[in-house]
């Protein structure tokens, strides 16, 4: 990963943005992201992630998809919305359901000299604000592990042979 920060808004809102640059062609790379089915493969195995919407999943604007997870050894559901679906360049899911308040993750691709530039800015709010900020550093912790394990585990794909 290349960068990774945290930004806090008003009213209890909060930005974690990322970039990293990935050494395959765009449409190689959005093809990879592009597959719900690649999401475990990318995710800490701690988090006992699991997609429960039948695979392949065809994704698309309003593309609805469920999971299964635990964090802080809870478990519980997400399902995510599909918003925009630009291809190669962009999309964005949106939790309907989960931990919580609201989450929204732009995914963005762009092409550079050396591969491809993916930039990921997920727009939150934890629950019961102003309560739930007292959760704030565990929780920004907790997704800068599972951000920096997703672009160790996102290069080892690449490296072992491509994205498939």
């Amino acid at each position: 990963m290349d960068e990774l920060r945290h930004r806090s808004l008003l009213q209890g809102n909060h930005i974690l943005e990322t970039t990293t640059l990935l050494p395959l062609p765009l449409p190689e790379v959005f093809d990879f992201f592009s597959s719900a089915a690649n999401l475990q493969r990318i995710t800490p195995p701690e988090l006992g992630f699991r997609i429960l919407t039948p695979t392949p999943v065809a994704m698309a604007p309003g593309t609805l998809i469920d999971y299964r997870l635990r964090l802080f050894g809870i478990p519980f559901g997400w399902r995510t919305r599909i918003s925009v679906w630009d291809p190669p360049h962009r999309f964005v899911d949106e939790q309907l359901r989960g931990p919580y308040h609201t989450w929204m993750h732009l995914h963005e691709f762009r092409e550079a000299d050396e591969g491809t530039w993916m930039r990921d800015e997920v727009r939150y709010r934890l629950p019961f604000h102003p309560l739930g900020s007292v959760a704030l550093p565990l929780v920004r912790a907790q997704l800068t592990r599972i951000f920096r394990f997703r672009s160790e585990a996102i290069r080892t794909a690449l490296g072992s042979g491509g994205l498939g």
